[in-house]
């Protein structure tokens, strides 16, 4: 018999739609089921989606409930207030979004216990950590997109810098996916030669240039919602990555936000680091040797995550 491949969204907004729409035109699932608060939203997302079967290939797109996620291995979640304008950061999102996990959560635990959870929702690292502690599913089976996103874009503006392929950049950005975010430049490199304080391709290393690409990338997603209202293409691709790595049990390393466990000094807190990613969800960490500096931002990172947690009720 055939395994089914079956992927739940829950969300579909502006992300759960890219995400949707990825996932589809990769052909990485067999079945996306869509849930909304909206169905008939959902249901016309579908609806949309299944018209292109025929250029990319069958895929089953339907709208359905929680008990319609019984059998997906992979449940996406993407639901929740958004950021309503560039000046709104994703950490004053925390408040709004933590009580529509608490249902969220209740019903995937009821209907889809057994499935990963993979959480885009912002600000992610937090909500990543409060379905850890909502859920009764075992840590390595919660992820959240974390970094992917940022260092997909350093990658992208690098290799733009360097004129090569980004797919050749090998460069991350770990700790919080937002303000306090660090570029791990003590291990970033092209074709396995280091970038910092070398000469790459005919161009030197110029630690301000870097520094003012590095913030591009950071502060990226304040600029495109300035000009389009929100951001969702490229986490849609993000989600998609994260998923084809689950299903195709890659054990793909990829920087993605779990609870730390002591490393770099740093526990009980959702970050981005290097993790293997595989069918069983997060399955190791590939933490990197990182400079005193740049542990010191991971910790500073790691520091404005708690604090954004305080009096927050997870009981």
């Amino acid at each position: 018999m055939i395994q089914r491949r079956t992927v739940g969204i829950v969300g579909t907004g502006h992300v759960g739609v890219a995400a949707a729409y990825a996932l589809f035109l990769q052909r990485i699932a067999s079945d996306l089921v869509l849930v909304d608060l909206d169905e008939r939203r959902a249901e016309g997302e579908a609806m949309d989606l299944m018209h292109g079967q025929a250029l990319a290939g069958r895929v089953t797109v339907r709208a359905g409930s929680y008990a319609d996620l019984a059998a997906a291995q992979v449940i996406v979640i993407s639901a929740g207030a958004s950021q309503q304008s560039p000046d709104e950061t994703r950490l004053q999102l925390l408040r709004r979004n933590a009580a529509i996990f608490r249902s969220i959560v209740a019903e995937l635990d009821r209907h889809a216990p057994e499935a990963i959870l993979v959480v885009a929702t912002n600000p992610v690292d937090v909500l990543t950590y409060v379905t850890q502690a909502l859920s009764r599913r075992p840590d390595a089976r919660v992820i959240g997109t974390g970094t992917l996103l940022d260092t997909s874009r350093f990658r992208a503006l690098l290799g733009r810098h360097y004129h090569v392929d980004p797919r050749s950049v090998h460069a991350y950005i770990l700790g919080e996916h937002g303000d306090s975010e660090v570029p791990i430049w003590s291990s970033a490199g092209i074709g396995g030669t280091p970038i910092l304080d070398a000469e790459v391709l005919g161009r030197p290393f110029d630690r301000a240039a870097m520094q003012a690409l590095f913030e591009q990338a950071r502060d990226a997603a304040y600029e495109i919602i300035g000009r389009k209202g929100y951001t969702n293409t490229a986490i849609g691709v993000v989600i998609a990555r994260i998923v084809r790595a689950i299903l195709d049990d890659e054990k793909s390393v990829l920087p993605v936000s779990v609870r730390l466990n002591g490393e770099y000094g740093i526990e009980d807190v959702c970050l981005s680091i290097p993790c293997v990613v595989g069918i069983e969800g997060v399955e190791a960490r590939v933490p990197p040797p990182v400079s005193e500096d740049e542990r010191a931002g991971l910790r500073a990172s790691a520091d404005v995550l708690r604090r954004s947690m305080d009096g927050l009720d997870l009981g």
